[in-house]
């Protein structure tokens, strides 16, 4: 038990020790931003109720006609991408889209779209892009797996998950005929995506063992937009010790044993070992009061939500951008980053 609290401690207060010191460093320290500025974040604060959670809009779940009979006649039919919240679609074959196509994953228990704060999905975000433009053929999303918090712990970047990120990806892009789409991932969407988009070679031991994904995405992705993901582990994974699927030292988010890190997760090796191949650029957007992550989101000395080689990111360090607002109270910072490549 002992050694146990000495590396937790360790985990923590290296982390913290680091953040002291790097902040003296404009060139490593990221530009903060509180969610006290009214001239940054107003839009945000009035979209807030009384427990400061988001508040959620509404938007109707579904592909339209015309997306759901391509993708049956076009061999997505087995893939069952509309069994639950799903989203996107032209609304006639005269609907091409002019801007760049958007796809979002969500993150793990939750949903593409909904009314229940935690498990909306993109309802904020797919509603704020309507209202600059965006239509129903340039936004996508689908849902990847249960929406039950009840079995969060025993979700990983499994082979059905990472196959079904994939494919939905491959299909959008075919079925717009767009050269290039921008995909906004949050919390284990972020992880998701990106192995999706990475492709190679992977294993899932559960699930048939070795397998591949596939050529890498790279050059058919714009902008990549990672929300409060966990690209280095989590500190309340070291905690459980890896027990569950979600924190498993495989394909789970177990943060490693020691600095360097060592004993990353497989999964996050293979998504760290390179960077800049989630797209020609790449963001961030994540919080340091961040209840689903903890610990000022460091990790071993790192801000675990920072994609490596990324170009930009938003920061927030206070109330009300927890895990979940990071995605539901940012949805203008999300249209600026996807389609202007700021950070503002």
């Amino acid at each position: 038990m002992l050694t146990l609290v000495r590396r937790l401690t360790l985990l923590s207060l290296v982390g913290c020790i680091a953040y002291i010191v790097s902040s003296c460093s404009t060139a490593q320290e990221p530009v903060r931003v509180s969610s006290r500025l009214p001239e940054e974040s107003a839009q945000e604060q009035i979209a807030t109720n009384a427990k400061g959670e988001a508040e959620i809009q509404s938007v109707p779940s579904g592909f339209t006609s015309n997306f759901a009979t391509w993708l049956q006649n076009n061999g997505y039919g087995n893939d069952n991408f509309s069994n639950i919240a799903c989203y996107g679609g032209r609304t006639s074959t005269s609907d091409n889209p002019v801007n760049q196509p958007v796809i979002f994953i969500h993150g793990n228990s939750d949903r593409a779209v909904g009314t229940t704060f935690g498990q909306n999905g993109w309802s904020n975000s797919i509603s704020y892009f309507q209202t600059q433009g965006y239509k129903s053929s340039e936004l996508y999303a689908m849902t990847w797996g249960p929406s039950n918090t009840l079995l969060s712990a025993q979700q990983y970047h499994s082979r059905p998950y990472l196959t079904r990120v994939r494919r939905f990806i491959e299909a959008v892009l075919a079925y717009t005929g767009a050269q290039k789409v921008d995909i906004i991932g949050h919390s284990m969407g972020v992880t998701l995506a990106r192995k999706a988009i990475k492709g190679g070679s992977a294993s899932d031991l559960l699930n048939g063992g070795s397998y591949n994904l596939g050529s890498p995405l790279t050059s058919r992705v714009d902008v990549f937009v990672g929300i409060a993901g966990a690209n280095w582990g989590l500190v309340s994974c070291f905690q459980t010790g890896g027990s569950t699927p979600t924190c498993a030292s495989t394909n789970g988010l177990y943060p490693g044993y020691a600095i360097g890190p060592l004993g990353l997760s497989n999964i996050l090796q293979d998504l760290n070992a390179s960077s800049g191949y989630e797209g020609a650029f790449r963001y961030s957007i994540w919080s340091t009061v961040d209840e689903i992550i903890g610990f000022a989101n460091i990790v071993y000395g790192r801000y675990t939500s920072r994609i490596p080689g990324q170009n930009g990111e938003k920061v927030y360090t206070a109330v009300p951008y927890g895990h979940f607002n990071s995605k539901d109270l940012t949805t203008a910072v999300q249209l600026n980053m996807v389609k202007f490549h700021t950070t503002n």
